[in-house]
Order: structure tokens, then sequence, then C-alpha cells
């Protein structure tokens, strides 16, 4: 093994160095400061426990630092043996600092097993720990979570395997210990030390596996987090209300750096308005002429991009500079999301473009087909259950909806959001937080306030409460965010008592007609299908099939129905209905979500939707929390 050369004296941390660590420590202020040769310290607040990574020889320069760095506490240094005598001054000085504040510390160190020491049965990639601990420790409890929550962690199918080994020093190979046992025990310092597997490598140093690390980063974040949560409440003063509180809180600059250039991209162009035809009252004429016998042309707005230009700049974002593991995974979701959406403008009008449909929605699904089928078969066509003899045109309808933005400018003045009547939208659709109307648009009286809410209620109002978090993602739309925004507004047509039998029987005529196109059916199979089949009017019937054939065909109206479905299931199970109000984010995503809530790195939204407010509405979603099936939210409307 090649261990590094002896620095030279000019590498030492000096005196000055550390007193200025310990005084913003005392100060409770962030430290962020580059060490001498290679390395960082990184103290988001004060905390009583800290994470150490010593570089010993020349091959760990791949990234192994990264399973400390997502911490709020944690040291990387050379191991560089000129180094060790002033890093070990540093560690004492933090420890002692912030035992004074907590009564305890815990010093955790991770380095890498030799092969020698992996004595396990199993594949190469099977992750494999060994907790290292004193002889004598009165850290039993805190031993005894960390071994557990490791075992959970699985690569590939495969569940680690951990050891709890003894040791008189904790310490990586032909290192001293950063802290001797007398001297720890004058302060309630406590060391452990945490050895890995190094799965993300080659034994012979000369291969490495970037996905894998990044992986093994993100499943040893958990079980440290819990480890550090565990030791405080049982030997600290500090009583932290959640183990995903004690997540880093400070946002670094590579993060600001990294939003701002995904939404950059983001904002050149409106995905939706892009694949969505602008002409369809002229091709509804034009079909009707040709007797229903031919393929509608379908002309689309001008591209505002280069779709390949586009990539090039989304791929030079450095998100690998991302040291915290959950943001990371955010934004590299982001990435792939939007590299999805720009092939598929680049392949809009082709077949090629439905494939990446199903990359960007999901497949459709038999039990969600056989959900769709049971609710077109249980409520027939002539299951009117509506006054369909009163329409408001789309002034009328702009009217009302003006008026319910400036109910949320109450709560959010100032917030810029517009209503606008164009020529060249069917019904109506939010863009960048503005409700645009089509000037065609001719809406049911007893359907208006259900669409308002949908698109206002939810829509507009996650749009901006997204614009209030410190992240642009949050307003742009995390990756497949649609299908809980969309089940979230159908939601609420239910709540404000406008969700009817035809609006139920379209969304599952979507889900089945998104089926059938990818099976290989025409425009016209499906519209045939729509009106012999189920009894759909020819306007209806081929209003549904342009959306699932526009841009080459898209299946974003298959999770409608998906999201409504999965929404109720997470409401029966006692899940939180305000917190999905904070953005635009996927039902994945609410755990993320909540736990940088508790790091207090999102905070709640200003705006909640003006229904939440209404009894009736309460009294709808009490019957949701209760138990309720798609088909059983008409019954109960």
């Amino acid at each position: 093994m090649k261990t590094t050369s002896p620095a030279s004296p000019a590498t030492k941390i000096t005196d000055s160095f550390i007193n200025d660590i310990q005084t913003r420590i005392e100060n409770n202020e962030r430290v962020r400061r580059a060490l001498p040769i290679w390395g960082r310290v990184h103290i988001d607040r004060s905390l009583p426990f800290l994470c150490v990574y010593r570089k010993v020889t020349d091959y760990e320069s791949i990234g192994i630092e990264r399973l400390v760095m997502g911490e709020a506490s944690y040291i990387t240094a050379s191991g560089d043996r000129g180094l060790q005598k002033s890093l070990g001054l540093l560690v004492q000085s933090i420890a002692r600092t912030q035992a004074a504040s907590f009564g305890a510390f815990l010093i955790l160190e991770i380095w890498e097993l030799t092969e020698d020491e992996v004595h396990i049965d199993g594949p190469i990639y099977k992750p494999y720990f060994q907790i290292v601990r004193p002889a004598k420790t009165p850290l039993l409890s805190t031993i005894e979570t960390f071994e557990t929550e490791l075992r959970k962690v699985r690569y590939r199918g495969h569940l680690a395997d951990v050891d709890v080994v003894t040791a008189p020093r904790i310490r990586p190979l032909d290192l001293a210990p950063l802290i001797s046992a007398a001297k720890a025990s004058e302060f309630s310092c406590h060391v452990l030390g945490l050895k890995v597997r190094p799965i993300y490598r080659s034994h012979l140093a000369d291969e490495t596996f970037p996905l894998v690390r990044r992986s093994l980063n993100r499943r040893i974040s958990k079980p440290l987090k819990q480890t550090f949560y565990e030791f405080m409440r049982g030997n600290t003063t500090g009583r932290p209300r959640h183990y995903t509180a004690l997540g880093r809180r400070s946002v670094v600059k590579a993060v600001w750096e990294v939003d701002q250039a995904l939404a950059e991209i983001s904002n050149q162009f409106d995905f939706l308005l892009q694949v969505t035809p602008i002409n369809s009252t002229a091709a509804w004429a034009g079909f009707k002429k040709n007797r229903f016998q031919k393929d509608p042309v379908l002309i689309y707005r001008r591209m505002p991009i280069d779709p390949i230009a586009a990539k090039r700049a989304l791929f030079k974002v450095p998100i690998e500079r991302i040291e915290d593991p959950v943001l990371a995974e955010l934004f590299r979701s982001q990435q792939m999301e939007l590299d999805r959406k720009l092939s598929m403008l680049a392949d809009r009008g082709t077949f090629r473009f439905r494939y990446g449909s199903v990359q960007l929605y999901g497949v459709i699904g038999a039990d969600l087909c056989d959900t769709a089928r049971k609710i077109l078969t249980q409520f027939p066509s002539n299951s009117e259950d509506e006054n369909r003899k009163t329409f408001l045109d789309a002034a009328s309808v702009a009217a009302l909806a003006t008026t319910e933005l400036d109910r949320l400018r109450e709560l959010l003045p100032g917030m810029k959001s517009v209503v606008e009547i164009h020529d060249d939208v069917s019904g109506l659709i939010v863009s960048n937080g503005n409700l645009l109307i089509g000037s065609r648009a001719k809406i049911p009286r007893s359907r208006v306030q259900a669409l308002l809410q949908h698109e206002i209620g939810t829509h507009v109002l996650t749009y901006f409460n997204g614009r209030s978090q410190p992240f642009q993602q949050l307003y742009i739309g995390l990756s497949g965010y649609d299908e809980l925004q969309e089940g979230l507004a159908v939601l609420a047509e239910y709540l404000v008592g406008g969700l009817n039998r035809n609006r139920l029987r379209l969304l599952a005529a979507r889900v089945l007609a998104s089926d059938f196109m990818l099976d290989g059916a025409s425009f016209i199979d499906v519209y045939r299908e729509l009106t012999e089949s189920f009894a759909f009017n020819q306007a209806t019937a081929f209003s549904i099939s342009v959306r699932i054939f526009r841009g080459g065909g898209l299946t974003k109206d298959a999770v409608y129905l998906r999201g409504l479905i999965k929404l109720l299931e997470y409401l029966k199970n006692g899940g939180d209905h305000e917190i999905l109000f904070m953005g635009k984010f996927d039902f994945d995503h609410i755990p993320l979500i909540r736990e940088l809530l508790w790091r207090k790195v999102l905070k709640s939204g200003p705006l909640r939707p003006s229904y939440l407010a209404n009894d009736e509405s309460l009294t709808r979603l009490a019957h949701v929390r209760s138990g309720l099936s798609v088909d059983q939210l008409i019954k109960k409307g």
C-alpha cells in the first residue's frame, strides 16, 4: 500500500486557524474552511458529533470522502503524516467546545476495509461494514442502532453484512488516533469507527464505479443520522425532534448554481404548450368534413429552443459538486427528466415521441385499465348528473378566475399571476403561473368552480408556493410531479362538489385511449372505440383523441386517474394533505420534502386553497380519509 509522503512544516494547521474555528462554533456560526494539502472542515451548526475521513492512500482519491460529506458536521483531510498532530488538535478543539454545550461528543471516523479484512460470502458488490468500538463503552444503545440500520443497507438486492469489532485504538491503518483515550475521557468524548467494503472500485484500484459509490452514499446517510440521533437522545442534552433534523441546513454555493442553471434551461420552454396543437377548432371542422375517416392535421407552436443545444447546456450542469446526497439526487432526477422532455421535443410529430412519453409518465398498467373500464361500465353515458343547459363563455370564466386569484393575493401580496384569453388555446391551461383560457371555451356553470380549483387552487397555487421556496425546482416541478399534481387537482374538484360522473368517465376514457394508442391503434381507431364502445359524443371523442395523439402520442392524460387513486390511498393511510401544496413534486418525493422541512431547508408555503376554509369541503375530505374508492367519490359527492 502506497502512503503519502511526509509534509513540510508549512502544511501544518495553525493555532490561529483552530482558534478561529473554535470561536465560530462557540457563536453557533457555520464553519466551512479548506485544510492544508487536501480536505475541508464543514460544521453546519452546533452539533455534538463529527464525521471524519482521512485519505491515507493515493488511490482513495475516487470519492469515498462523499460518504461523510453529506453530513452536517464533517472533516475530510489528508493522511499526510506531517499533518496528523495539528489535525488531532483541531478535532480535539471541536470536540471539547461542542461537548461543553451538549455534555458529550461523538467522533465517527470512516475508512476502507482491505480485501484481507472481508470475510463474507456473496458477490463482490455485497455491502459489508465493520463497526469499530472500544472494549469498554457506554454507547451500547448507539452501537446497536448503528448495526441495525446498517443491516438495512441494500445494493442490487443484497442486504449488508455487519460485524462489530473491538480495538484498543480506533484509527485507519498507519495513522495515529485523532484523540487519545485519556484525553477523550476528560470531556466525555467518544470515538467509533466504520470500515466500509469498497464495492465502488475494483480491488486492483484501476477501475472505479461512480454510480455504485453514489448509491452507497445515499444508503449510508440514513444510518449515520439515526446513529447520531440515538447518541444525542441517550448521552447529551440535545433533543432533536427527528433524526432527519440532523441533516444539513446550510446550502452551499454549488447547490444554488445548479438550481439556477437547471431553472434557466427549464424556463426556456413550456413543454405542455409545445406539444399541444394550436388548431384544434380547425382540425375538428376538417375531421367532420372528411366524415371522420381521415386523421386531422395538427399544427404546433414554433419551437423556441434548439433541443440539442439545450441538452449540451443541461449536461454541463455540475451536479456532482453537490455534497448533500438528498439534494444531489433531486437535482440529478431533474436533469434526467429535462433530458427526456428535450428528446421528446426533438421527436415531436414522430412515432418516437410516444416512447419518450412512456419514459416520462410511466406505463399505463393493467390495474389502471381495469379501473377505467369499471368506471365506464358503472356510469354509462346516459348518467347525466349536471345541468348542461347553462354555460359560461371565456370572458365570464376569466372574471371568476380573477376573483379567485385576488383571494390568493390576500395571502401573498404582489403575486404576479394573470388570466389571459387566447385564440390558440383549447379549454383552460396554466403556464408559468398564469391561467390561459381558450377564446371559444364554453364551460358548464356547474363545473366552473371545480375547474378553477383544479387550475388555480392547485396548479397556480403550488407554482407560487414553490416560488416561495429557496429552490426554483419546487415551482418548475420535480421529476414525475404530474401524477401528484393532477391527482391533487382532481381531488380539489371533488372537495368543492364539482366532480361529476361525466368528468370521471372522461378521465377513465383518457386512460383507455392512451392504452389503445400504445397498443398501436390509430387516431381513427381510438375515436371509433370511444364513440361506438363507450358512447361518447363525437366532439368529446375527438377532443380525447387529439389529447392522446398530440405530439406523436402523449400518455400524460393517464396520470389524472392514476394520481387520484394513489392520492386516495395516501390520505386513507393518514398522509399529510397540506404538505402537498408546498410545490410541485412526486409522491416519491414526499419523504424528502418532509426531511428538508425538518432540516429547515424548506418552509411551509404562504398559500392555502380557499376551499379548505369551507366546512362542506372539510367534510368531504374527512370522507376521503375514512377510505373511499374512486367510484365512491361520486356517490359521496
